[in-house]
């Protein structure tokens, strides 16, 4: 019974008038805290098991020596990647153990803490090197590519899904987080442990330095892999002169962006022998050189090259094909589009905000300053606010949702190239210009943007109406999951999103191209590492295609190879060459403004 219903009852008994005296309480059991609880509890079971506890700190000691030092020579590349990487004596921890060897007991653990933090930002660093390099076959570069994680996030959640893409992102946080707890932790455990066997700690650790000179002066390998390592020390030193090259790159850039060669060129001197032409301009994303010499991609690909040069010629149109070397490489493509017009090399953001922000003439602005051109584009992959209009001379720009498409997306890519080129005809190519004008269009196709799953399908010109076609072709297509886990079927539906985007160009331009229509079309990059190879090159195909003979003949001195299929030995120029070799070509006289 509890004091309460004690007092209660004999409260019930007593006699009228007679006071009533609580019993008194009995004993409370002490408030212990939870952790207190914990603590006794491990300190017993510590007392009761002392082998079980000996192998446990021994086994701990140990994964964090190897955590560690996993840490400290982890390359910064997928490429070679074997155990002879992780076989190495890092000459950072021999370094790092004779100073905390010489430390008093609180700076020890303040610097132990701060060094396992300082190598967690560094493996978060070289695992983002990883992934660059695998995908964009550069490095991560620490002042400009914080910006790319969103592009990063669109694009999973294009080919994933949201829920999944939220969880991947959330997973990914917590195991950074994790990261950054666990070395600074395993740092300070051993320095821990090399204070308690001070001696036998000093001796290993003139034995290492020893061994590590050792190893360095007489280069000592495994499987070609130096042992004696200083990878991550090397490493900061390159993120340090990353840093300061980017910073010059930027105000040395800058300078550059002035000077133009045809910056003060009269509108009617430019382009003067492409008057009363249907000019467009097309890129066809990540169409690289890859896909047309690649063992796998390139069989499907040239042959649907050889079969549309063919068909192409039977309704009047010729071509010729060359080689341009991209300023991007397995993804970023505006620095591929803005390259292409400005004829500027533009290698990183930080350079594409600077031309943005310039008053550097593009290519499709030439067209618009001559008077004589609209100028429009048609981009259904931007789907938001697209201030980049205004540099790239355009007086009308079409998006995503601007086109009237209500089929499905084929994963990143918002609606296949088909549809995209027939709302060009409807809205735009089909109409004639005021004032007598022609026109310069600018179009940026998407379906054969990775994960390259679903793929559309070429339907029958007349069928496509709103879109709502596609809906049964892309349920029926590859999963994006299954695609990108599988490096082979990567490589082959890659080629085949190609072919699909080549077809629907070149069967655009046979059914409504005129005698004065002119396209010139060209990849903005290659595909990322995983699908073109470790060591491809950075080169995209491009092609000029028209109808009358002399459009054609005035490049004839470029050596460029008949058809739209480019020859190996096809003649390589950088991509920021195209605009004033092409301005030339077409009759353009340099007025050049200098900066």
């Amino acid at each position: 019974m509890s004091t309460r219903e004690s007092a209660v009852a004999a409260a019930e008994e007593a006699e009228p008038g007679e006071a009533v005296t609580a019993p008194a309480p009995g004993p409370r059991r002490p408030f212990r805290r939870p952790w207190a609880v914990v603590a006794a509890r491990t300190r017993r079971w510590r007392e009761e098991h002392p082998t079980a506890v000996q192998v446990l700190s021994v086994t701990v000691d140990v994964l964090a020596a190897a955590l560690v030092v996993v840490a400290l020579v982890l390359p910064n590349t997928v490429v070679g990647l074997g155990p002879a990487k992780f076989l190495r004596i890092p000459g950072e921890a021999v370094i790092g153990a004779a100073v905390l060897l010489a430390l008093p007991r609180r700076p020890r653990i303040v610097l132990a803490a701060v060094s396992g933090v300082a190598l967690a930002a560094m493996t978060v660093l070289n695992l983002l090197d990883m992934g660059f390099n695998q995908y964009l076959g550069r490095s991560f570069n620490v002042v400009l590519d914080w910006s790319l994680f969103g592009d990063a996030e669109s694009y999973l959640e294009d080919s994933l899904g949201r829920t999944e893409t939220l969880a991947a992102v959330a997973g990914l946080i917590v195991v950074v987080l994790l990261l950054f707890v666990v070395l600074a932790l395993a740092v300070v455990r051993l320095s821990n442990l090399l204070a308690r066997h001070t001696a036998v700690a000093t001796r290993g650790t003139l034995i290492a330095g020893v061994v590590w000179i050792t190893c360095t002066s007489l280069g000592l390998q495994i499987s070609g892999v130096p042992i004696a390592s200083e990878h991550t020390a090397s490493a900061l030193k390159i993120e340090a002169r990353r840093v300061s090259d980017t910073l010059r790159d930027e105000a040395a850039f800058r300078k550059v962006a002035k000077v133009d060669r045809f910056g003060n060129t009269p509108g009617s001197q430019l382009v003067p022998d492409l008057r009363g032409k249907d000019m467009i301009f097309t890129f066809i994303e990540s169409y690289g050189r890859s896909a047309v010499e690649d063992p796998i991609m390139a069989p499907g690909v040239d042959a649907t090259l050889d079969a549309r040069t063919k068909a192409l010629a039977k309704a009047g149109f010729h071509a010729k094909s060359g080689w341009l070397t991209s300023a991007t490489y397995g993804g970023s493509s505006w620095l591929g589009h803005s390259t292409t017009m400005s004829g500027l090399w533009i290698s990183n953001q930080q350079r594409y905000r600077t031309v943005m922000a310039s008053d550097h003439m593009s290519l499709t602005d030439a067209f618009k300053k001559t008077g004589a051109f609209d100028t429009v584009g048609v981009m259904p992959g931007v789907q938001k606010g697209w201030p980049e209009q205004k540099w790239y001379g355009l007086d009308k720009v079409y998006n995503a949702f601007e086109l009237g498409y209500k089929g499905p997306k084929f994963s990143w890519s918002t609606m296949p190239d088909q549809y995209a080129l027939q709302q060009y005809q409807e809205r735009v190519h089909s109409k004639k210009p005021a004032d007598g004008k022609t026109r310069m269009s600018l179009l940026i196709l998407t379906s054969s943007h990775q994960p390259w799953a679903p793929i559309p399908k070429m339907v029958g010109w007349d069928q496509l109406g709103d879109g709502s076609v596609f809906k049964g072709i892309q349920a029926a297509g590859n999963k994006p999951a299954d695609v990108i886990a599988d490096t082979t079927k990567s490589r082959q539906e890659y080629g085949k999103s190609i072919q699909y985007s080549v077809t629907a160009l070149t069967q655009w331009l046979e059914r409504y191209g005129s005698q004065d229509t002119v396209l010139v079309f060209l990849g903005d990059h290659q595909p990322i590492a995983r699908v073109s190879g470790n060591h491809a090159s950075r080169d995209v195909p491009v092609s000029i295609v028209a109808k009358d003979p002399k459009v054609l003949d005035k490049v004839d001195g470029w050596g460029w190879t008949d058809g739209l299929r480019p020859a190996h030995d096809a003649p390589v120029w950088k991509m920021s060459a195209f605009r004033d070799r092409f301005l030339t070509a077409y009759g353009s006289t340099p007025h050049p403004k200098k900066g």
